[in-house]
């Protein structure tokens, strides 16, 4: 590799590799689709391979091959990194931390407010994102940690820790039968219209593990699927802290969604994320 190559090119490189899409990659990162193009150009030209066929929109040989070595380039400097931190003792540098749109509403602000309190010298990002989403971010060193929903993937890349439970609730259109109870039994969900996100979602996967409702309309988001609920459509199962306006809320009883916080096994000694669950646990 030439001595000009930069990391952010690699970056970049490598989640237009994972899409093979520059508009996706662009939006991901957070960059201007000319940018993206223009860093890929920038490391074809230093690598003198074209690395996209931009007519089937694969990769070419040498981007396969490259890949390999991405990879491994940006594995070692995050492994640098984490060394000269755990040198140091005291945490510093940036933390990117990701999360699902509700957790990043209604969990995650307490625990970074007493995060920068104690350790004001991090610099923190937060995204949000969906699951799959997350734990990819994750595993591929572009966040650090993660808060979802429910049980990450069995990966031995992965160290994960439960939070806490949120009970679930049934969210029902006003003047539903259901909206009217105090308190709802599985039993009480047979036969009963629901709606749903789409499968592979953390969210569907909590009405799926239920028996009884019936799935007839499915949503692509969590806030369409609480409008859906107030135009009267059907119902819907969410955990309690998740905004429903004009939907009726009912408590499901015996049935709740754990938090979980995820991180990379490799990274849980780096300080600034051993203080991360530290303070992720006082909070909990």
């Amino acid at each position: 590799m030439g001595a000009c190559m930069e990391l952010r090119h690699l970056r970049t490189f490598r989640v237009v590799a994972r899409t093979l899409n520059f508009t996706r990659a662009a939006a991901e990162l957070h960059y201007a689709q000319s940018s993206v193009t223009e860093q890929i150009q920038a490391l074809e030209a230093e690598l003198g391979s074209q690395l996209f066929d931009r007519t089937t929109r694969k990769l070419t040989a040498a981007g396969e091959r490259l890949v390999g070595y991405a990879d491994q380039v940006l594995e070692l400097v995050e492994e640098a990194k984490a060394a000269v931190e755990e040198e140091r003792g005291e945490p510093d540098g940036e933390l990117t931390i990701g999360a699902l749109e509700t957790l990043c509403t209604h969990w995650v602000p307490p625990i970074l407010g007493a995060y920068r309190t104690r350790w004001p010298r991090v610099r923190m990002s937060v995204k949000e994102g969906g699951r799959g989403e997350l734990y990819r971010g994750v595993r591929e060193s572009e966040m650090d940690v993660c808060f979802t929903f429910g049980t990450p993937p069995d990966d031995p890349a992965f160290a994960s820790r439960t939070l806490g439970a949120i009970p679930l609730v049934v969210i029902a259109p006003p003047g539903h039968p259901l909206a009217d109870k105090e308190e709802i039994r599985p039993d009480d969900l047979h036969g009963v219209g629901f709606l749903a996100t789409q499968k592979g979602c953390g969210f569907r996967e909590m009405l799926d593990r239920i028996d009884g409702p019936v799935v007839d309309t499915e949503v692509g988001s969590l806030a369409a699927l609480g409008r859906c609920v107030a135009a009267g459509l059907g119902c819907g199962i969410v955990p309690a802290l998740v905004d429903h306006p004009g939907a009726v809320a009912v408590p499901l009883a015996g049935q709740a969604t754990d938090v979980t916080l995820t991180w990379r096994r490799r990274d849980e000694h780096k300080p600034s994320v051993a203080a991360l669950l530290a303070t992720a646990d006082v909070r909990a």
